[in-house]
């Protein structure tokens, strides 16, 4: 009976270590590297940082690299769950371990060892199975006086059934009860669980550097966003294009954008960006003009074109009243408004913003009906910031905060008695990171932020906040549901041993099962639901 449970008991931490395993398989065995101009095969192991390696396609990228020249597109979803191939060029980032789809191409190793992503990954996940929660160390404190309880209650038990003048029973439930009361179970019931809930983290692109962290992260009242980046895409891009003119909305995008096009503002690229999306043709521009604090100017088509706010308009005598309605809409939205003037009349509005990921919302709702309260943390302006909660559902915001506030503001609300996350991927969002309860970094992020989070996303979905505090909710629901099986065990098991109702083969028999029963309860954490609508 106690091989068996023994038995079983490996079958499941094998499985429960399966993420780790299938960590490990992507790691590729050779790679071809260029040495002394000649392309050669050697063990992925021995390539160092700066040489150039050449990758074919089906071939796996044998470690972390900058593509140096050719194209492809990448299957990172082994990685990060995107399904679709990444398209690399020239100067793209790529990860080992990953597949190479479609073209050729070669790139300089910029990582490698256990410097690469894959390897931190598998350490991440190895350190947080192997490491010891609050709650396990509690239970080891109690077998540590649970043992000689046990063996104090057997000898009474043995001389107990001596005295009335049954040796032979004395024996028996000696035996019994130091079998019965053996205490597998109590030391398998954190463990196991911890083992299984780690392992599914990562197979759901879930890292958790340790089981604190799980432990922590069931406790949690409030989730504070950090805004760009993790809420929003990071990047600004063109979403409103109001005629006012003669003028169609796609001549005024052509251009506006072929006036910026001599403009390194990152609204400039977020304007040209959208008019290369649709393919227009963009004309040279004439006498282009930055105009500090004001916006642009320049001949297009021989054309004059006008780009900026409403003091640069003003300040050429263009009556904008008729853009005004519009203006002040798109930047209570929180948008930046710029108006296109053609030829000294007023022509439209492009407005630009920094757009929500598509899955901001639904993560909000989610975290808000698990009962945790969700606050934005920024440092845009207070209109913007708005702007941006009002579309999530968010009530609570601070902005305009400096980058060295976000820990100040995050104790502020901890002295108030809050459990709280804090959501970043930059690296001003590093010490916010470091001083919350739980920091949640963004996969995507910085290298900074993501050393900083106690939890990382790696598929840089933040639909997996919401799935982290699920997973480590469920993590510990199991560990008090093992311990208090065991000590229930154990309460009965022991004195009904010691009163002689207990054959020792039937308790060794219990005593396989209990442990079994702690396992087998503890790898049911896989069917554990941490999205809508997924097991």
């Amino acid at each position: 009976f106690v091989l068996l449970g023994k038995y079983m008991e490996e079958i499941i931490k094998k499985r429960s270590s399966a993420a780790v395993r299938k960590l490990l398989d992507l790691k590729p065995a050779t790679a071809r590297v260029i040495r002394e101009g000649v392309e050669m095969e050697v063990p992925a192991e021995s390539v160092m940082v700066g040489e150039t390696m050449v990758v074919r396609p089906g071939e796996k990228i044998p470690t972390d690299g900058q593509v140096l020249e050719g194209n492809s597109s990448v299957d990172e979803s082994m990685l990060t769950g995107e399904s679709m191939p990444v398209e690399k060029t020239s100067g793209s980032a790529v990860i080992g371990g990953t597949l190479n789809r479609t073209g050729l191409f070669r790139f300089k190793a910029t990582r490698v060892g256990a410097e690469t992503a894959l390897a931190q990954i598998i350490k991440m996940v190895e350190d947080a199975q192997a490491s010891t929660a609050a709650v396990q160390r509690l239970a080891d404190k109690v077998t540590a006086y649970f043992v000689p309880v046990v063996v104090a209650v057997a000898f009474l038990a043995f001389f107990g059934w001596w005295a009335a003048g049954n040796f032979p029973q004395g024996l028996l439930a000696f035996i019994a009860v130091l079998i019965i009361a053996c205490p597998c179970a109590l030391g398998l019931a954190t463990p196991a669980a911890l083992m299984v809930g780690v392992g599914k983290g990562a197979e759901a692109g879930i890292l958790i550097r340790g089981a604190e962290v799980l432990e922590r992260a069931e406790k949690l009242t409030t989730v504070v966003f950090d805004k760009t980046g993790t809420l929003t895409q990071g990047e600004p891009t063109v979403t409103d294009i109001v005629a006012l003119g003669a003028a169609t909305e796609e001549e005024i995008l052509r251009l506006a954008a072929a006036v910026e096009a001599g403009s390194e503002h990152p609204l400039g690229e977020a304007i040209v960006r959208a008019a290369q999306q649709r393919e227009l043709a963009l004309p040279k521009v004439e006498g282009f003009e930055a105009i500090p604090g004001h916006g642009i100017r320049g001949r297009v088509d021989d054309r004059a074109a006008l780009l900026g706010n409403r003091r640069l308009f003003t300040r050429d005598n263009i009556d904008v009243t008729a853009a005004e309605v519009a203006m002040v809409r798109l930047e209570t939205e929180g948008k930046t408004a710029m108006l296109v003037g053609l030829d000294g009349a007023l022509a439209g509005i492009v407005a630009v913003a920094d757009t929500l990921k598509p899955e901001a919302q639904e993560a909000v709702s989610a975290l808000q009906q698990e009962g945790i309260e969700v606050v934005l943390l920024t440092g845009d302006n207070q209109r913007t910031a708005h702007a941006i909660a009002a579309q999530l559902g968010i009530t609570q915001v601070i902005a305009e905060v400096l980058p060295g506030d976000k820990a100040r503001i995050i104790q502020d609300l901890q002295q108030g008695g809050k459990a709280v996350a804090m959501v970043g991927d930059g690296v001003n969002d590093a010490p916010a990171l470091a001083v919350a309860d739980i920091g949640i970094a963004i996969g995507s992020g910085s290298d900074v932020a993501k050393e900083t989070g106690g939890i990382v996303l790696i598929k840089d979905d933040v639909r997996d906040v919401v799935a982290s505090i699920r997973l480590s909710r469920a993590t510990m629901r199991k560990i008090k549901q093992n311990l208090f099986w065991a000590f229930i065990y154990n309460s009965i098991g022991i004195p009904v041993a010691a009163l002689g109702f207990l054959n020792p083969i039937i308790a060794a028999a219990a005593m396989a099962l209990s442990s079994l029963s702690v396992i087998v309860n503890s790898a049911l954490l896989k069917r554990a639901r941490l999205k809508e609508g997924t097991a």
